[in-house]
């Protein structure tokens, strides 16, 4: 079975990328699962249920998400009851939404998969490894086709995430910095892992926002208002080959997508 794992989508040049690319790696690399990143998805900040009624309606199955994920109020109206929208597990019980569920795909495979949400230079959260082994060990039994988005600011932390679950999981892949990362592999127990996937958004930016007021902000750090960039589309994320009789991977492969 491939899957295919999508960076951060960054505003509506991401989703334009979404809508316009999606279709045709779908068709060529045989698709039959997609995960993206869409904490980023509403002016680069956040996420509206419209807006992840697009994704959805673009071939997007599930919305990871992160950081941002309350950035815009609107999300809570569905965050509930929506389980294809999943914010990170590890926030404190009494958050609302989902950070993990299960989802059947076209050919009747069970897929799990579990959003987390590093630590090391972001909020003080519970513990993403001891949450991951926790839900791991409950989803394990229904499924062993299983996914992680580590939505993480640190190497160090995602890399460990990686051996912690290492012959646990299907695939981890790590979100956040925007910036895909060339370390795509599949790990000594069966694990496809990639440290970041990268986004949908420009290139000619600072991780997908104009560069003038960023630089405006470095220059005099004075507050700026950002937006995203509309030049230089790309979209980055991998494609996983899973073994459906194991739940382990045959196969990673990094995608690189122009799109304008």
């Amino acid at each position: 079975m491939n899957v295919l794992l999508i960076g951060d989508i960054v505003g509506q040049p991401g989703r334009e990328t979404i809508r316009e690319l999606l279709p045709g790696l779908k068709e060529k690399h045989q698709i039959e699962f997609i995960i993206a990143n869409g904490e980023n998805a509403a002016g680069g900040n956040g996420i509206t249920p419209k807006i992840a009624e697009q994704l959805f309606d673009y071939g997007v199955n599930v919305i990871t998400t992160g950081d941002h994920i309350w950035k815009n109020k609107e999300i809570l109206r569905i965050i509930d009851k929506e389980p294809r929208v999943l914010r990170p597990a590890n926030y404190p019980a009494g958050a609302p939404g989902n950070g993990y569920s299960l989802y059947l795909t076209p050919s009747g495979h069970t897929v799990g998969v579990i959003n987390l949400m590093g630590r090391v230079f972001m909020q003080a959260i519970d513990c993403p490894f001891k949450e991951a082994s926790r839900i791991i060990a409950e989803i394990s039994l229904k499924t062993s086709i299983i996914f992680v988005d580590f939505h993480a600011e640190a190497t160090s932390e995602k890399i460990a995430m990686g051996w912690h679950l290492d012959g646990k999981v299907s695939g981890i892949a790590g979100t956040h910095t925007h910036v895909p990362t060339r370390d795509a592999r599949i790990l000594p127990q069966g694990t496809a892992f990639i440290t970041d996937l990268g986004m949908a958004g420009s290139m000619d930016s600072v991780i997908g926002v104009d560069r003038e007021p960023v630089l405006r902000r470095f220059l005099t750090q004075l507050p700026v208002r950002f937006e995203p960039a509309k030049e230089n589309l790309w979209l980055h994320g991998v494609i996983m080959k899973i073994n459906t009789d194991t739940g382990l991977a045959d196969e990673i492969k990094m995608i690189s997508e122009y799109f304008k």
